[in-house]
């Protein structure tokens, strides 16, 4: 990490288009996520310390323990931050592949970029592998642990909640529709090893997918995806959510025209990094939890 945990804690943002986002899908998930930042005040905010020197006592300790890299915490980090960063590539090509199509002259662009709903497929599992993997690692488990990943979902609260509330949202219904769920199966049972390894995501993640080849890597994801689809149904159902609705509150501070509405997510893939910001959030907690239980 060319940063310390505690200075990229302390420069969250407080207020961008990932914040405006994230507060706006308050709706989906009331109450759960509040947009903690800066390391002391997280520390005081998770364990209601006030006490100077334990609150020190607790950061050196969560310090060190990011700092340990025989712990999983870099790791973490490093793939909320990586997935994120390949996540506006999606949206600079998925935006092109539109004008491509818009504009005749421009046609070529659409033959040069990514299918839009392949990529966008593949997008969101390979964000939903690096939640998998991340958790894994931050709870010290064996990386292809899907089981007890998908069992822990249910007691997802605050900012892991939001976050796959926003992997729901953001990089299912608003870009794929309601059935999203079944356009990503397809995709990903027309996906070939070959079409996986063309993917920048993937190229910068790969090396801690379980599996030792892109076949074995994707037979990875496709699973970790079935096991999680039934909760992504489920919170779909029970919080009434749709695309249309997504739509209304976002157009609080997002100007578009009816005809445009396959440009949003474009725009939300190239403006936002919810997975980074709310992983950083995360991971933070979990350090200090764990500070807090060693001392």
């Amino acid at each position: 990490m060319s940063k310390p945990i505690y200075e990229i804690v302390d420069e969250l943002p407080t207020d961008n288009m990932t914040i405006k986002v994230l507060k706006t899908l308050d709706f989906v998930v009331p109450g759960e996520w509040e947009n903690l930042v800066g390391f002391e005040n997280t520390i005081r905010t998770v364990t209601g310390e006030t006490d100077e020197d334990m609150i020190q006592e607790i950061g050196d300790r969560a310090v060190h323990l990011f700092n340990d890299k025989s712990q999983g915490y870099q790791t973490a980090l490093w793939l909320y931050q990586t997935v994120d960063n390949s996540d506006s590539a999606l949206g600079a090509a998925a935006l092109a592949n539109k004008i491509g199509k818009k504009v005749s002259f421009l046609g070529f662009l659409n033959r040069i970029t990514p299918n839009p709903d392949k990529a966008q497929a593949i997008d969101l599992c390979l964000k939903l592998v690096t939640e998998l993997v991340a958790f894994c690692q931050i709870n010290g488990i064996p990386g292809d642990s899907i089981g007890d990943f998908v069992g822990s979902l249910g007691e997802y609260s605050g900012e892991s909640l939001m976050r796959m509330a926003a992997l729901v949202c953001l990089d299912g219904l608003i870009p794929l529709g309601p059935d999203f769920i079944m356009k990503i199966e397809s995709s990903l049972h027309s996906l070939s090893p070959k079409e996986l390894e063309n993917n920048g995501t993937f190229n910068s993640i790969k090396q801690v997918i379980p599996g030792g080849d892109s076949n074995s890597q994707l037979n990875f994801i496709g699973e970790s995806f079935d096991s999680v689809k039934g909760w992504m149904s489920g919170f779909v159902e029970d919080k009434g959510v749709t695309p249309q609705g997504l739509f209304e509150h976002l157009s609080n501070f997002i100007e578009y025209s009816e005809d445009k509405l396959d440009y949003v997510a474009a725009f939300l893939d190239m403006t936002t990094n919810y997975y980074e910001h709310t992983g950083t959030q995360t991971l933070a907690r979990r350090l200090i939890e764990r500070a807090v239980a060693e001392i």
